[in-house]
């Protein structure tokens, strides 16, 4: 029997979907890499990315790039700035595990969205370079993004790594090895993880909230203290934290972050952020650090109480300190920290070819 409601509904639907197709355009897009750059395109394939006008512009970039180190150094990681031409949309990957040689190739996945203000005409996407590190930690790139701190950070942490699981391979054998991979694995699976959004400047609700004081974890071997701290701490909100810090080392100190832990109503911890400072820090120097930020969750949580530690501290010749393994696997933090991009890398090597293709990898190094 004809239902003229029911036809009524799919004539409607199939409007809408035509509506929105009508909408939705193929993605002009270009490539722009420097003549002297240490990467050089291969191929491209941007056949999944599209532009869809909803009140804005919607640009998905989906888009797989074949790349070659054309330079001489063998490349550590490396950040892309995806934008529109009028860089009203802008976006970034990183890559921060590479390990490719001079003439190697590698590939790179974008998949990111872009938000842009209705224009004529079919939007513009631009990818370029912002930054490409080596693995004698020099760098080529304008870093607009501020990727090279990061990018440094990476490649310490991976290098720290590698020399821990290869020392535990030599003095446990393969099976100390295994076990520590199943541990990394377990760690990285931990379900009770949640999402934290970090919002710049002042939260609009922020200053209704009491003022608590949070303890700082102490690494002994962090060039940087930290003490003092205070926080506004609401239900489901943290934020504008103010603390002391302590050069206590003989080298000036320009940046460092500080990690937040997050205890809830049930004594469940979980790390809940990393929160940048810029500063000039003089040698045995102290000061004060202010930050109009707030950490904002996912879910409900009824928070209990905060506390933090330094997690990186970068000084002023822009090398950097970074927390060692025997620092991280003190009881307390080995179960919040995340492993390292490069330990997740190493630990997926074993989960998918087993525990040989993981040893043969950290002998290439």
């Amino acid at each position: 029997m004809f239902n003229k409601a029911h036809f009524n509904k799919i004539s409607a639907a199939v409007a809408v979907a035509s509506a929105i197709s009508l909408h939705a355009q193929a993605l002009n897009h270009k490539i722009d890499f420097p003549k002297d750059s240490p990467v050089s395109l291969l191929s491209e394939d941007f056949g999944n990315s599209n532009a869809t006008a909803r009140g804005a512009n919607l640009i998905d970039v989906n888009a797989a790039l074949s790349l070659r180190n054309s330079g001489q150094k063998r490349i550590r990681s490396m950040t892309l700035m995806v934008s529109t031409q009028d860089a009203a949309g802008k976006g970034s990957v990183s890559v921060p595990t590479l390990d490719a040689g001079p003439g190697e190739t590698f590939s790179v996945h974008i998949s990111t969205r872009l938000v842009r203000p209705l224009t004529a005409g079919n939007p513009v996407v631009e990818v370029t370079l912002d930054g490409v590190l080596f693995d004698d930690l020099s760098f080529y790139g304008p870093d607009l993004l501020h990727s090279q701190r990061n990018m440094i950070r990476w490649e310490l942490e991976a290098q720290r790594d590698r020399k821990y699981f290869k020392t535990l391979l030599a003095a446990g054998g393969p099976e100390g090895l295994r076990k520590e991979m199943l541990s990394s694995l377990a760690r990285q699976g931990d379900s009770s993880q949640r999402g934290v959004q970090m919002v710049r400047g002042r939260a609009t609700n922020i200053d209704a909230e009491p003022e608590s004081q949070f303890a700082f974890l102490d690494i002994p071997e962090s060039p940087v203290e930290a003490s003092n701290g205070r926080a506004r701490i609401g239900a489901s909100l943290a934020g504008a934290p103010r603390f002391e810090v302590r050069n206590r080392s003989n080298r000036p100190v320009r940046h460092l972050e500080i990690a937040w832990i997050v205890r809830d109503q049930q004594g469940r911890e979980f790390l809940a952020a990393s929160m940048p400072a810029d500063m000039t820090l003089a040698p045995n120097q102290s000061g004060p650090v202010a930050q109009d930020a707030a950490l904002r969750f996912d879910r409900p949580i009824s928070i209990q109480s905060m506390s933090g530690f330094v997690s990186s501290v970068e000084f002023a010749d822009g090398s950097q300190w970074i927390p060692s393994r025997g620092a991280l696997d003190q009881t307390r933090l080995r179960q919040l920290v995340n492993p390292s991009p490069e330990e997740q890398r190493l630990s997926q090597i074993y989960n998918r070819k087993g525990l040989q293709a993981l040893i043969e990898e950290l002998k290439k190094f």
